[in-house]
C-alpha cells in the first residue's frame, strides 16, 4: 500500500511532514513549515489546527477554512527570515484550487509569521 503525499507540495509522506504537526505532536521548525502545514489544514479542513495557527491579536472569530474549494497546489515564492533563531518572517505563496463550479483560480499573498510563546504563527498577509 502506497503511502499518501502530503498536499503540502514537499513530495514527503504525510506522515513524515505536516502530519505530526497537525496531531499536535511535532511543532514546525520555520515560518515555511508552518505556511505548508496551515496549506494543508486548509486541504484537509482542519478548522481546530488554522486557529491555533493563528496569531491571538488577529485571529478571527471565525478561522475556519472556506467551503467549496478544492485547494490543488502550493507554491512557495520567496520567504525572508523565520527561520529556526528567527522572532518573525514572510513567506511568498501562490496556493491554486477549483471552486465547487469548476472554476480555476489561485490565492497570491505574502504571509507575516511572528513567534507567540515560542511558537511559529501566522499573523497576516497581503494579497497581491
Amino acid at each position: 500500500m502506497q503511502a499518501a503525499y502530503c498536499p503540502c507540495g514537499t513530495g514527503q509522506e504525510f506522515q513524515n511532514c505536516c502530519g505530526p504537526v497537525l496531531a499536535g505532536t511535532a511543532e514546525p521548525a520555520t515560518a515555511e513549515d508552518l505556511m505548508r502545514s496551515r496549506y494543508s489544514a486548509f486541504v484537509l479542513g482542519d478548522d481546530a489546527y488554522l486557529a491555533a495557527s493563528w496569531h491571538s491579536t488577529t485571529r478571527p472569530a471565525d478561522a475556519s477554512a472556506p467551503t467549496g474549494i478544492q485547494w490543488r497546489r502550493l507554491r512557495i515564492r520567496d520567504t525572508v527570515g523565520g527561520g529556526p533563531d528567527d522572532a518573525t518572517g514572510e513567506v511568498e505563496f501562490i496556493a491554486h484550487f477549483r471552486t465547487a463550479d469548476g472554476s480555476r483560480d489561485f490565492l497570491h499573498e505574502r504571509s507575516r509569521f511572528a513567534r507567540e510563546n515560542g511558537r511559529w504563527v501566522y499573523v497576516d498577509g497581503e494579497l497581491f
